[in-house]
């Protein structure tokens, strides 16, 4: 795995930017970026339909979580930077694993709020409380959220040996 990845960043550019002297400071910054937009759109909507902000349209403010995809997209694409560049410094972390167990929890989240509540959602008035599943996606979503930034952050306070990892 890490060769494959490590093949990847070398064939593509990717390292030489990142070690270069402004190309992890500035993938940082874009991973930053991309991560408040995701929070300030997703995470306000959330809270949304948790109950805060009682009066403000469901269906209006579901309009901003285009932007937290492209906020999400420009932390897919850096975190992928970041991944290849230093495979052996992710793949065995436990942090990084973490998060990436969140990630998933949070993807599949995603897809249940729209298989099921996010029609439901949209059409409710904001002066009414959506349904009690509506929530539980909402309080997912940002336990979710909160758990993968927590462990974005821990990624680099680890630097475990190689036999941390029990699947590698």
């Amino acid at each position: 795995m890490i060769d494959i990845l490590s093949y990847f960043s070398n064939t593509t550019g990717i390292y030489a930017f990142m070690n270069s002297p402004w190309g992890w400071p500035t993938a940082e910054s874009i991973h930053f970026l991309g991560l408040c937009v995701l929070i300030g759109t997703v995470g306000v909507f959330d809270f949304r339909m948790l109950g805060i902000g009682q009066g403000i349209e469901y269906a209006d403010l579901h309009k901003l979580v285009k932007f937290g995809v492209a906020g999400y997209l420009l932390n897919v694409i850096t975190g992928t930077m970041f991944l290849t560049t230093a495979p052996d410094q992710y793949i065995y972390n436990p942090a990084f694993q973490t998060k990436m167990l969140f990630m998933l929890l949070a993807g599949l989240n995603m897809l249940w709020f729209y298989a099921t509540t996010s029609q439901q959602v949209k059409a409710t008035n904001g002066e009414i409380a959506v349904s009690n599943r509506a929530k539980i996606i909402a309080a997912v979503s940002l336990l979710s959220w909160s758990i993968i930034i927590i462990c974005g952050r821990l990624i680099t306070y680890f630097r475990p040996p190689y036999h941390w990892c029990l699947w590698c």
